[in-house]
């Protein structure tokens, strides 16, 4: 773990892994719950998690260095249901890439919990964690100038759904009707960092 300061009061936390990473925001997010952490903003992502709005980022800085990582808890509250047609016009590739049929990509990932491990990108747009490694897939090698909103899609080891139209290089293997951002809901974001997601297959129209 190393610990960098960043300006007067924020901490950057980095860690080796996306798992550490994971299990050192739960902790923050423990310890700022209990009262033995004041952070205005504990923001995770792939390696690394901030630490913003610190009292004391000196101590706290001597504290994460000194201590061992606990792993993450196990992850409680409600699973977010995301309907998703496995339409994609990338399917046949990532099935071809797995060494599977087309409608085993849909059980694989509709069978999978995920988790999302962090949120950036684009508002509203989280990085899900969960499929195994052996199911780790490429970005493109050319990336789309126009993405659709709700394109469902896998680059490494992650899933994410396109909260808007947007250029991306994704593979994209479904689409969906839910709103990942809504300025009119409170909180805005359908995913935030922590949250349990699965998919929930449609039929195709």
């Amino acid at each position: 773990m190393k610990v960098l300061p960043v300006g007067g009061d924020a901490l950057l936390v980095e860690v080796s892994s996306g798992d550490e990473a994971q299990a050192l925001h739960a902790e923050l997010l423990r310890r700022r719950a209990e009262g033995s952490l004041s952070a205005r903003e504990i923001v995770p992502a792939a390696r690394t998690v901030l630490l913003d709005g610190l009292d004391a980022p000196a101590r706290v800085a001597a504290e994460l260095t000194a201590a061992d990582l606990p792993p993450a808890p196990p992850t409680t509250g409600d699973v977010i249901e995301i309907p998703v047609r496995y339409d994609g016009p990338d399917l046949a590739d990532v099935a071809a890439h797995w060494g599977v049929p087309e409608p085993e990509v849909a059980r694989i990932h509709a069978g999978t919990g995920f988790r999302v491990a962090f949120c950036g990108f684009a508002p509203g747009f989280g990085y899900l964690t969960g499929l195994p490694p052996r199911y780790d897939v490429p970005r493109r090698a050319t990336p789309r100038t126009s993405v659709p909103a709700g394109s469902v899609a896998l680059a490494g080891p992650y899933t994410g759904v396109y909260p808007r139209s947007s250029p991306g290089g994704w593979q994209l293997i479904g689409t969906t009707d839910a709103v990942l951002w809504d300025h009119a809901r409170v909180p805005a974001a359908l995913l935030s960092p922590g949250a349990r997601v699965r998919f929930v297959p449609e039929a195709r129209s």
